[in-house]
């Protein structure tokens, strides 16, 4: 490696000597966003705002896929409304960010900047549902919302943030039970057959479920570093928002009943996802499925005859068949080359005098860092068989991570043990008593992150206690 191509990959350290600070690096030197003016802001800078934009279309196609609509609720929430259900706003009330002056004038009540939308949407179902005709009522919207959190990191806690809610009512409890279900299933067909990212999917504990919801059920990542992430959430609200707001219906026998309702969710956090389950010490590493630029082509000796107007050629021949770039500018082929490695493009292609010469060029993967020789009248058929084998192979190296990470522990001092030396997902069974999930949390840092949906037994005992155990549970110190 040349001195300048060093320096360049020095701006990142290595995540083996500080994980967080590898991670800032990244985000920074990956050009994916920068520091808003207020704490706790970002500017999501077009790299990063163009990964986002295929999760996004990713998720919208298959929200409609299901039935559902999007529509767009305001920003403001005002403080009478947000009190109609207890247990959400005291969920909320450590992270509201309040409006109390409108220009000079301070305002009779307070307005809060919306955490999330669940009593806007309960306000309009309350106005809007009148008969069974009208159910279910299936809407989505994408969103900014704020929380104001006192530690704060771009994409995993930042005190504005983009994402998605679905808000939804049925008819009956099955109903909306079947959606709570089936909208965690697109959440994790997303992360894994598009960013390549396996999940864990379960059920939330009382303790960890959405405020205001009868359960959560969720979708879980493991990072590099051991630690999880929750990546999306889906929540079975029952009546209690109904009771609340007085949503109801007219069934088909003239009764009037309370809706039944679903919430889901999935932000931006998904990006810090994507950054700590596949990048490496020279930057971001993007799954070719997701990625904006798949294949970028870097002309070599641009300077000599017909090697940029052949650039140019290969580009449009390319172009229908998958989502190509090419970097025409006056800089290094060397500085070119660590760019786009630092911007995680799945592929660069080399194409320099002796290559038109030979009828080839130079394809190279960013996972692996592998050279091929491909002639170009194969290059077709070779380049999406190569995207699809660099898609597969970092689902499967992610995969592999985990099994890895994951462990089981039967007592409390092997827990301690597994959390300091090999730390990741620990199974562990559990009595189902709120007090001994907190005092693992208190003893050791882990989280409860879910009771997974396919049960196993790998002992008859709590964990924590000793008393029998009731259930499962993935166990990990969490993001």
């Amino acid at each position: 490696m040349g001195k300048k191509n060093k320096q360049f990959v020095e701006k990142i350290t290595a995540m083996e000597d500080d994980f967080a600070q590898w991670y800032t690096d990244v985000v920074k030197q990956a050009d994916l966003v920068d520091y808003g003016a207020v704490r706790g802001t970002m500017v999501i800078k077009p790299h990063g705002y163009a990964i986002w934009e295929n999760i996004q279309a990713e998720l919208d196609r298959k929200f409609k896929e299901t039935g559902h609509s999007n529509v767009y609720f305001p920003l403001f929430i005002p403080e009478s409304m947000l009190q109609k259900e207890k247990d959400h706003i005291e969920g909320f009330a450590p992270e509201v960010a309040w409006v109390t002056h409108g220009g000079e004038e301070e305002l009779a009540e307070r307005i809060c900047v919306r955490p999330t939308s669940e009593v806007l949407f309960g306000e309009y179902y309350a106005k809007n549902i009148h008969s069974y005709r009208d159910l279910p009522m299936l809407y989505n919207q994408w969103s900014n919302v704020v929380r104001w959190e006192k530690t704060t990191r771009p994409f995993l806690r930042t005190s504005e943030f983009l994402w998605q809610e679905g808000h939804t009512c049925h008819a009956t409890a099955d109903d909306a039970q079947e959606e709570t279900a089936r909208m965690l299933e697109v959440y994790k067909d997303v992360a894994e057959n598009y960013l390549a990212i396996p999940m864990l999917s379960g059920k939330k504990t009382e303790k960890e479920k959405f405020a205001g919801a009868e359960y959560t059920l969720t979708i879980e990542a493991l990072m590099h570093d051991g630690k999880a992430l929750q990546s999306g959430t889906s929540h079975y609200f029952g009546t209690g928002f109904a009771e609340a707001f007085d949503i109801r219906y007219l069934d088909k026998e003239g009764d009037q009943q309370p809706v039944h309702q679903t919430s889901w969710g999935l932000s931006t956090r998904i990006m810090g996802a994507l950054i700590m389950v596949h990048g490496d010490n020279r930057g971001l590493v993007i799954p070719p499925r997701i990625a904006p630029t798949q294949v970028m082509i870097v002309p070599v000796a641009q300077h000599k005859e017909g090697v940029l107007d052949k650039a140019y050629d290969l580009r449009d021949q390319l172009k229908n068949l998958i989502r190509v770039g090419i970097d025409p500018s006056d800089k290094m082929p060397g500085w070119k080359f660590n760019e786009y490695e630092m911007k995680g493009i799945p592929v660069r292609i080399e194409m320099g005098p002796k290559d038109i010469e030979k009828e080839q060029v130079v394809l190279v993967r960013r996972d692996t860092g592998e050279k091929e020789f491909v002639g170009l009248d194969k290059l077709e058929l070779r380049l999406p068989e190569l995207l699809e084998e660099i898609q597969q192979g970092l689902y499967d190296k992610a995969l592999t991570h985990r099994n890895e990470k994951t462990t089981t522990a039967t007592d409390m001092d092997e827990f301690k043990k597994i959390l300091e030396e090999t730390p990741g997902f620990i199974k562990a069974m559990w009595c189902g008593d709120t007090e001994c999930e907190e005092k693992i949390k208190e003893e050791t840092a882990a989280t409860s992150r879910c009771i997974p949906f396919e049960q196993e037994t790998v002992s008859d005992k709590c964990v924590c206690c000793g008393k029998e155990a009731k259930e499962l549970v993935y166990w990990a110190k969490a993001y």
